[in-house]
């Protein structure tokens, strides 16, 4: 396979991205904090969001819901940057070298209002020739369609992509639709991964 483009998962590869980081601070009891996660600012409500559900409206929904919860609800879209940990700097590294052999991508999971925060806050961005967030289409990874309108938009050929992303149900849908994949899981080392693919 020759791969021209490498395409990047943002939350988890590029940035450090978790609500505790933010929760920790209000919970004395970390097994409440697990189960606020789990039952009340769940993935299922986030990814919601993540497909272009608007913030505020999402907030409120969930408020009406749970009552209980109010103002530790209103914290994860209002306090929202307390999630970063910051960028994961052994891969962004990574962007200047890949980009003097290949063309860059984004593709990733995150809601239209706090990508918009990231984006202005990390320079590593301007690295890359197009990025595709779901929060704009208002369609998520793993769903074949948005890696479609990634290769249409850009005029890519999944068999010269590289994929990477944190996720696995996300690197399976891309290699099902003929994309290379890394699949960045715990202890996997990016730089080793793509040199051993010769591609820095």
């Amino acid at each position: 396979m020759d791969i021209k483009n490498v395409v990047f998962d943002f939350g988890g590869v590029l940035i450090d991205w978790n609500p505790r980081y933010l929760y920790r601070e209000v919970f004395d009891d970390e097994d409440a904090m697990e189960r606020f996660l789990s039952d009340v600012c769940s993935n299922e409500w986030n990814g919601r969001v993540d497909a272009g559900h608007p913030t505020d409206k999402a907030t409120v929904e969930l408020q009406a819901q749970f009552p209980e919860y109010h103002d530790l609800i209103g914290m994860y879209y209002g306090q929202w940057i307390r999630m970063i940990g910051g960028e994961i700097e052994t891969n962004t590294s990574l962007l200047a070298p890949l980009r003097k052999r290949h063309r860059l991508f984004g593709l990733t999971n995150w809601s239209r209002e706090t990508f918009a925060i990231v984006l202005e806050k990390y320079s590593f961005f301007r690295e890359f020739d197009g990025i595709v967030v779901s929060g704009h289409e208002g369609v998520t990874k793993p769903n074949r369609r948005i890696y479609e309108l990634l290769l249409t938009r850009y005029g890519l050929k999944a068999g010269e992509c590289l994929f990477i992303d944190d996720n696995r149900v996300n690197t399976d849908a891309a290699q099902a639709l003929g994309f290379g994949t890394i699949h960045l899981g715990p202890g996997v080392d990016l730089a080793a991964e793509l040199s051993k693919r010769g591609l820095l």
